[in-house]
This record gives C-alpha cells, sequence and structure tokens, in this order.
C-alpha cells in the first residue's frame, strides 16, 4: 500500500496469474483519505494489452473506489521476464463539484495543477493449482462402501470376495462333484492302503534277505522302487 496525500493505493504491484488463452484480471483500491475530492487517471504503456476499467474517475473525501485491470487473452507465452509492462496512475484535487466531468487538462502539471503520479509493476505468478482428486475405492479388507443411486437413496456396494466364497460352495455342493470327490478320496485311500502293504512285505523280504543272503536282493530294491514311483504318482492327481 502506498500512503500518499491525496490516495493510497493497494497494491503497488499488479500481479496476474498467467494463462494462456484465457482473459486474468485484478483489482486496484484507491482509497482518499482526505477531506478533498481526488480525480485519477490510469495509463499502462501496453494499452492493446490491457483494459482498464474505469480508467479515469473521482474519489470523494474519506472513500474508496476499485479499479479492475484485465490482461487480454493471450495466445503465447510472455518472452519477456520479468514483465516490463507498467502502469502509472495519476491523481489530483478538483472541486467538490466535479464528479462526472474528468478532463486531460486536470492532469497537465504545465497549467500549474499539482499532480501526484504513482508507477504500478506487473508481474505475472503461478495460476492456482486445483485440488487433488480423492481416489474413490476401497482398501483391501476394508469393509464395504455405500454409492448414492439417483433417487437419493443409498446402495450398499456388495462384497465380491463374500459372493466368490459362496458360488464356490455352491458347486462344492452339487451331486457331479460330490461324486468326484467321493472317488478321489476313495482313489487316495486305495494308494495308501497298498503302499503300506508294499512296506510290509519290503520289510518281510529285508528280514528274508538277511537270514539267507545276509542282504536284500537287487531285483526286489528295483521293483519296490517302481511301486514306489507310481504310489507318489497316484498321491499327486488326489
Amino acid at each position: 500500500m502506498s500512503n500518499r496525500e491525496l490516495l493510497q493505493i493497494d497494491p503497488l504491484e499488479l500481479q496476474f496469474p498467467f494463462e494462456l488463452k484465457k482473459q486474468i484480471s485484478c483489482s486496484l483500491q484507491l482509497t482518499n483519505t482526505s477531506d478533498n475530492s481526488v480525480a485519477f487517471k490510469v495509463k499502462t504503456t501496453n494499452p492493446k494489452k490491457y483494459c482498464v476499467r474505469p480508467n479515469t474517475g473521482v474519489v470523494l473525501p474519506h472513500s474508496a473506489c476499485d479499479v479492475t485491470v484485465t490482461m487480454q487473452a493471450q495466445k503465447e507465452a510472455p518472452s519477456d521476464l520479468p514483465c516490463k509492462d507498467k502502469f502509472l496512475l495519476q491523481s489530483v484535487v478538483v472541486s467538490a463539484g466535479a464528479t462526472k466531468d474528468v478532463t486531460p487538462d486536470m492532469f497537465n502539471k504545465e497549467s500549474g495543477n499539482r499532480v501526484e503520479e504513482c508507477k504500478l509493476r506487473v508481474s505475472y505468478v503461478p495460476p492456482p493449482q486445483p485440488p487433488s482428486p480423492v481416489r474413490e475405492g476401497s482398501e483391501e479388507g476394508s469393509s464395504p462402501r455405500a454409492s448414492l443411486s439417483e433417487n437419493g437413496t443409498v446402495n450398499q456396494i456388495p462384497d465380491y470376495n463374500s459372493m466368490s466364497r459362496a458360488y464356490v460352495d455352491s458347486l462344492e455342493n452339487t451331486p457331479e462333484a460330490k461324486a468326484l470327490i467321493s472317488k478321489l478320496s476313495e482313489e487316495k485311500n486305495t494308494a495308501i492302503q497298498q503302499n503300506n502293504k508294499l512296506m510290509q512285505e519290503l520289510e518281510l523280504l529285508r528280514r528274508q534277505g538277511n537270514r539267507s543272503h545276509g542282504g536284500i536282493p537287487f531285483m526286489y530294491v528295483i521293483i519296490v522302487g517302481l511301486i514306489g514311483i507310481l504310489l507318489g504318482y497316484l498321491l499327486k492327481r488326489t
């Protein structure tokens, strides 16, 4: 803010959140703390780029006036950084009745008028960032969430894990599945019994071999090994 004798100007730097192909505006506030009416005029070094409303006016004693500066939509990013554009705000005391008619002669210093001038800088700032989107969907292990339907009622989102388990359970209860499970169980039990029987026969042969030749014949070892491999294959299928 500028504490001048005629007008207080806030801010002294015009900051534009630059975006391509978009008009951008910022505001100035002119405050008259004196007992006199003060006329003002705003000029810029780049009039084709900016629009000032109002660019002239009168601020009554102990009152304020807002000025809007609009930068026209730009097709290309600015090549001059920092920005070299500037504004000049002139102010002068006028008679109490001069509330509308602001003429260039009022700001003519050669006529003896006491004209105050304030230069305003221009800068570009980054545009405001949008809020981060909230990711929807429940996390693993969390409870089902509710959704809002078009008529305003709350619909509970189904638990797909529970539905999958229920579907598998229903398949296991079908006659075909029960018959297959029963058959595989019988084959498994038969294979276990045969394996136990072979182990007993192997133990018997080992004992007989120890009595007669002091060891198990090599052929018996091969036969038992092949039977063991076959049983292992059958057990893996079940």
